[in-house]
């Protein structure tokens, strides 16, 4: 080590030599980008989940929906004057809510289901022969 002259001080650098205070600060910096980072990860797993499992409640939504058209088309095919107001069509722990309506040959089938916030509706245009009774499918549409 270097001699100092008296009433000097010598730096911490200069000595080199690394100070408690120092660690310290290194210390509350690396721990401050850890959690930064850790808090980072946490977020982007979260949003992950919540899209996966939005994504799946839309699809059971829809599969439910699809189902309430299939009834109503089948109950169609069978009674070709088929009218329905808000029928319920149960489909496993879920339901659809299904309306039919006819003018002139043709018959609107409006299928709704809702599952944990997620709305499909489905709407299907049949046209109905009234000879035969056979329901053909005429536009479908997904909203």
């Amino acid at each position: 080590m270097r001699k100092l002259r008296k009433g000097k001080r010598a730096s911490v650098a200069v000595l080199g030599l690394v100070t408690g205070q120092t660690v310290l600060s290194l210390v509350v910096v690396i721990g401050g980008i850890v959690v930064l980072i850790g808090m980072s990860m946490i977020f982007l797993a979260t949003s992950f989940v919540n899209s996966a499992y939005a994504f799946q409640a839309s699809e059971r939504a829809e599969a439910t929906a699809l189902s309430g058209v299939y009834d109503a088309l089948m109950m169609l095919d069978r009674n070709n004057s088929l009218t329905l107001s808000n029928q319920s069509v149960p489909v496993g722990s879920n339901s659809a809510t299904v309306t039919v309506t006819q003018n002139s040959g043709m018959a609107t089938i409006t299928s709704v289901a809702i599952v944990a916030n997620r709305e499909r509706v489905l709407r299907v245009v049949a046209s109905v022969a009234s000879s035969t009774g056979q329901a053909a499918v005429v536009s479908w549409l997904a909203q």
